[in-house]
């Protein structure tokens, strides 16, 4: 994933609160139901949609793109109108934060690097598994057609919601929440399982 039209300063994510919820309360997915993956295919996966994010009464919203491979993951965070405002890069190697004007941050790992420069930690290895409905370790509610619905985590809480009534279909709205004033909402748009050596879906 490269920048393209960056913003600088970095995050000016503040004042885009009431665009963002405007998209929120749209129901339908930008794709055809029968075009969704199902949620046991999700094993390489790229998705994109719209984020909201409070911490410490602070409020930013935008788009996210996110391409996960194996290990490696690459994430890019977005305005509403598309202009890229930061990207984390993760691997076995490492992880790395380039800023829309261009300074760079590396770190071991990604709730490191992120606690360090964002000021919260993102669980990046647990969000790769919260944001495909998969449980991992934790407290586990399910709905009536046995997915997650409600999932505790050490002191994080997820919450889930799903465009339909499908086994497998994979989750549509999630709401990450930790003890401390994390708030994250996420909208999933699309959904994309990816094949071994895929490089775009």
């Amino acid at each position: 994933m490269h920048f393209r039209s960056l913003y600088s300063p970095a995050f000016r994510f503040a004042g885009y609160g009431l665009l963002t919820l405007v998209l929120w309360g749209c129901a339908a997915l930008s794709v055809p139901p029968d075009s969704v993956p199902s949620r046991d295919s999700l094993t390489d996966f790229s998705l994109e949609s719209r984020f909201s994010l409070r911490f410490e009464e602070k409020n930013y919203s935008g788009r996210l793109s996110w391409r996960h491979v194996g290990l490696n993951n690459e994430l890019l965070l977005s305005s509403p109108f598309g202009q890229g405002l930061a990207e984390i890069v993760s691997s076995e190697s490492g992880a790395r934060l380039t800023m829309s004007d261009g300074k760079l941050y590396e770190a071991t790992e990604v709730e490191t690097l992120t606690r360090q420069v964002l000021g919260f930690p993102l669980p990046l290895v647990q969000l790769t598994d919260w944001v495909r409905g998969r449980a991992g370790a934790g407290n586990v509610e399910r709905d009536a057609f046995g997915r997650l619905q409600h999932l505790r985590h050490e002191a994080w809480k997820i919450d889930y919601e799903y465009e339909s009534n499908d086994l497998q279909a994979p989750p549509s709205r999630i709401v990450v929440e930790r003890a401390g004033g994390i708030e994250l909402r996420l909208r999933i748009d699309e959904w994309h399982s990816l094949k071994p050596g895929e490089v775009e879906p």
